[in-house]
C-alpha cells in the first residue's frame, strides 16, 4: 500500500467555496453514505496497482458512483500523490 495517506483538503479559511475536485465531496457524502476520507482511502490503495480510469470503472461498477463523482476523486487521489 502506499505510504503516503491522501486526507481531505481544509475547507477555505475566507469561507468560499472549495474549487475543483474538492467542491464534489459534500456531494459525494451526500450520495454514497460515506465520509470522503474513506474512498480517498480506498482509492489510494487501488491506484497501487490499478490506472486512473481503472479505479473510476471500478467505483463506478461496485460503488454504483457517477462518472464525474468518480473522475473527481481519483484525480484528487492522483494530483495529491504526485505532490
Amino acid at each position: 500500500m502506499t505510504a503516503h495517506r491522501v486526507t481531505v483538503p481544509e475547507p477555505p479559511a475566507d469561507g468560499s467555496k472549495p474549487k475543483g475536485p474538492a467542491s464534489y465531496f459534500p456531494s459525494i457524502e451526500r450520495t454514497y453514505g460515506r465520509p470522503v476520507q474513506d474512498w480517498l482511502d480506498l482509492i489510494t490503495a487501488q491506484l497501487d496497482d490499478h490506472r486512473h480510469m481503472e479505479v473510476v470503472t471500478w467505483l463506478k461498477t461496485e460503488h454504483g458512483f457517477g462518472h464525474g463523482h468518480a473522475n473527481a476523486l481519483v484525480g484528487y487521489v492522483r494530483r495529491a500523490l504526485a505532490d
